[in-house]
């Protein structure tokens, strides 16, 4: 460690508070958009949690989300790292942010939780890590599938055999743009910090749409593959012990959505050193079947949601008959993932221990998503 390094973490240790049992956590808010103030909502519920603070560069938003949380308004989110009254962030700005605000987060003493895609690009992962790991700060990311009870139950029975030999996992995820309005024009620029919501991103003039609607532009998101996909094969790699694949191929196009940079429909192919495949498809014009996931191995299958999961033995009915036979093993959702994933970060708050969503998954999902977006882009097999 060289002496610049040993001053930031020195520094980083020296602001971080010790909570003991009936401490509050005082926790800031980064980017209040919808899924920020979401998860503010659950954390205000939460028994030793307080919001003290609030950020956000477009100031409607800034000033409703302070006064919905009993905050205080914030304009640069390096104020609120500069509070001694803060004790961890929430940033839910968009993905081009994600990776630079939690490095200056956790180099100020502040835990974190950070909504996924953790990176913007693959550049990003290794940086992260490194300077998560040697703040010592507890980082948590937004895939909430590992905090949730049937989830966590669904990869005890992967993990036991029971589904046999596994070669192929279907992953999909659909949701409806075109019926969606298209994001409306009226934002007050003159209350919006453009230049900073730009930030690391290229200059460019302001878009309302691209404002709204960010996930679906190169800038700032990534796309069905970071937004959504990210989830899924966090999961598959955490079920089947493999952060990495080996090989990745990907279509994409935009065929109805026309006010979206990104594509709105896609599959990606991607083969696992275990000796599985598993493949990905979606779309942004039609939300029948919602998501979900399938794992189909040599003696049942299981259909993984989140509303619960259903486990199909194989030899039950005529092959290839097209109705399934009935589930020898169901669940059902009884809960919230995002509560359970934020309780399970405020507990790590105080016991230091790692969360289950923690940064190194996050990377390894976010990796899988950028690499699928990579072959889509080149239109070339990325093989690792």
């Amino acid at each position: 460690m060289n002496r610049r390094d040993f001053v930031v973490s020195a520094t980083a240790l020296s602001m971080a508070r010790v909570f003991g049992a009936n401490d509050r956590i005082r926790i800031g808010l980064i980017g209040t958009g919808g899924r920020c103030m979401y998860l503010a909502g659950i954390l205000k519920n939460q028994p030793g949690a307080q919001i003290v603070a609030a950020c956000d560069v477009y100031e409607p938003r800034r000033l409703d989300a302070a006064q919905k949380m009993g905050a205080d308004p914030v304009a640069d989110y390096r104020e609120v790292l500069d509070r001694k009254d803060v004790d961890a962030v929430v940033i839910g700005a968009p993905d081009h942010w994600h990776t630079p605000m939690t490095l200056d987060a956790v180099a100020a003493g502040k835990d974190v939780y950070v909504e996924k895609p953790v990176t913007h690009d693959l550049s990003e992962g290794d940086k992260l890590i490194a300077g998560v790991e040697k703040s010592g700060r507890i980082v948590a990311t937004g895939t909430q599938q590992r905090s949730w009870d049937h989830y966590l139950l669904a990869k005890q029975i992967v993990e036991s055999g029971r589904l046999g030999q596994i070669t192929l996992v279907q992953c999909y995820w659909y949701q409806n743009y075109l019926r969606r309005q298209r994001p409306d024009a009226e934002i007050d620029s003159a209350k919006l910090d453009w230049k900073k919501w730009l930030g690391p991103a290229r200059e460019q003039p302001f878009d309302p749409v691209r404002f709204r609607r960010w996930r679906f532009f190169w800038d700032f998101g990534g796309g069905i593959f970071t937004d959504l996909m990210t989830h899924w094969i966090d999961v598959i790699q955490w079920f089947m012990g493999s952060p990495s694949p080996k090989a990745v191929q990907a279509m994409g196009a935009v065929h109805a959505v026309k006010y979206l940079e990104c594509p709105d429909t896609v599959n990606a192919s991607m083969q696992f050193p275990n000796d599985y495949t598993v493949v990905y498809y979606g779309t942004m014009v039609g939300s029948l079947d919602g998501g979900g996931i399938i794992f189909r191995g040599s003696e049942a299958m299981m259909k993984l949601t989140r509303d619960g999961f259903a486990v199909c033995r194989e030899g039950q009915i005529p092959a290839e008959n097209t109705a399934l036979p009935e589930p020898v093993i169901q669940a059902k959702n009884t809960g919230d993932g995002t509560v359970a994933n934020l309780q399970n970060w405020l507990d790590c708050l105080r016991t230091r221990k790692q969360p289950n969503a923690n940064v190194r998954a996050g990377v390894e999902a976010a990796r899988t998503s950028h690499l699928a977006n990579q072959a889509m882009r080149s239109g070339k097999l990325i093989s690792l």
